[in-house]
């Protein structure tokens, strides 16, 4: 049983398994799945969805359920995307910052330049295609799915990075290249999400809120202790910090932080980013999923690798509560969201790192060719769970939205377009 578990949290199982539940569900028992999804499990005035816009979701006898009188009503739906999905938000947060901020990170300096030029032609490649596709299609198909532009523009890193194993062997460069892309295209998201994409009216002093809480939580909790330990080799307060109070400062902060982010109007989950960056790490990384970094003490590490099986979890239920759409929801957005996927990524990430590479002469690692550039592209064209959340956002519950998630979960067809790619180019595989 042990060996299963690891299998299904190491290859991300759980979300696919949570998906195919949700689209059969669906399909079988509408009406179940869309009340289940929707089950209220706290009418409440402090935390959850507006209470309209709950009963608007909920449909028929919402009111008989939950009577008036709450202001918020926090559902099984709200609770998994954004609550639950924060620590997943953090974790690739966490990513993205050590990537940034260690002297050893990975998008520093000039041989992340070349990866980061891919990457923005893996994010305007996929919204060309999507709007550009959706102007030809005339202008009420436009009006009713632009507002999903950046559903397209999402990579999802944890099965890029597996399929990219698998097809170039870990010991590719190609590997290392497209890790530094996901990690870029995580970082683009998050500031789409946060900037594109609020949960509501904007209200700039809950999110001062945020900012001073994390604020405070780096001074009391990181900054102080290392000050006063200043000349002391047994460092008495840092010690203390990291082993009585442990995660709880920030565990606190965090669940102020998230609050802060709920009443700003910035999406919730990403309430926890802003308390990644207070957190004590160490001066190096070994890069996500490495083995490697199990045997860091600091504890950003400690937090991430706790939280590892726990976020799988949660991607269990992401799928179970976002992938239920009806077959017969495809219509327009859906061939949008996968062209934009499957024909802007590849074309975008081959024609901006070919510019990068050979133009502006920053060029390419060492045994890796042009052409890989393009299976790189298939690879990322993968969006499936930032794709899924995006639509979420994007457009209310109806149509437009199933349509758009039916194109997200049908991204995951890029894995095997990725696989025939690769070996009608011919790529030699590289383990070691």
């Amino acid at each position: 049983m042990y060996r299963v578990w690891n299998y299904l949290t190491e290859y991300s199982l759980l979300l696919v398994i949570g998906a195919v539940t949700a689209l059969f569900w669906a399909n079988i028992d509408p009406s179940g799945y869309h009340h289940f999804v929707e089950t209220p499990l706290w009418p409440n005035n402090l935390v959850g969805a507006d209470y309209d816009y709950w009963v608007k979701s909920y449909g028929e006898n919402a009111k008989e359920l939950v009577p008036p009188g709450p202001t918020k009503v926090l559902s099984l739906h709200y609770l998994v995307n954004d609550l639950l999905m924060a620590f997943f938000f953090a974790i690739a947060g966490k990513e993205v910052w050590e990537a940034l901020a260690l002297e050893s990170g990975s998008l520093r300096g000039r041989r992340a330049l070349t990866p980061l030029i891919a990457t923005s032609g893996g994010m305007f490649g996929p919204i060309a295609v999507y709007l550009g596709l959706a102007l030809i299609m005339g202008s009420d198909t436009y009006s009713a799915v632009a507002n999903g532009w950046a559903i397209p523009t999402a990579t999802d890193i944890a099965f890029s990075y597996l399929v990219g194993r698998l097809i170039f062997g870990a010991g590719h460069p190609a590997v290392r290249f497209l890790l530094l892309l996901a990690i870029a295209d995580d970082a683009a998201g998050l500031i789409i999400l946060a900037v594109f994409y609020p949960s509501g009216e904007l209200a700039p002093v809950w999110l001062l809120f945020s900012l001073a809480v994390a604020v405070g939580v780096f001074v009391l909790a990181n900054w102080l202790p290392r000050r006063l330990d200043r000349g002391k080799q047994d460092r008495p307060y840092s010690t203390w910090m990291r082993d009585k109070a442990g995660f709880w400062p920030y565990l606190i902060a965090g669940a102020l932080c998230w609050y802060g982010f709920q009443e700003s109007g910035i999406h919730p989950a990403l309430g926890l980013l802003p308390i990644v960056l207070t957190i004590p790490h160490a001066d190096r990384a070994f890069g996500i999923f490495a083995a490697a970094e199990e045997h860091l003490t600091d504890l950003l590490n400690r937090i991430e690798h706790a939280l590892k099986q726990p976020v799988e979890v949660i991607l269990l239920f992401f799928g179970l509560m976002n992938a239920g759409v009806s077959f017969s929801a495809m219509g327009d957005a859906t061939w949008l969201v996968l062209a934009g996927l499957v024909v802007g990524k590849p074309l975008g990430i081959l024609f901006m790192g070919w510019l990068a590479a050979y133009p502006m002469r920053l060029g390419l690692p060492e045994g890796m060719r042009t052409v890989d550039l393009f299976i790189l592209g298939c690879i990322a064209a993968i969006g499936f769970t930032v794709s899924l959340f995006i639509a979420s956002v994007a457009f209310d519950a109806g149509p437009v939205q199933d349509a758009a998630k039916m194109g997200a979960l049908f991204s995951f067809g890029a894995a095997a377009l990725s696989f025939f790619v690769a070996r009608v180019i011919g790529v030699e595989k590289q383990d070691s």
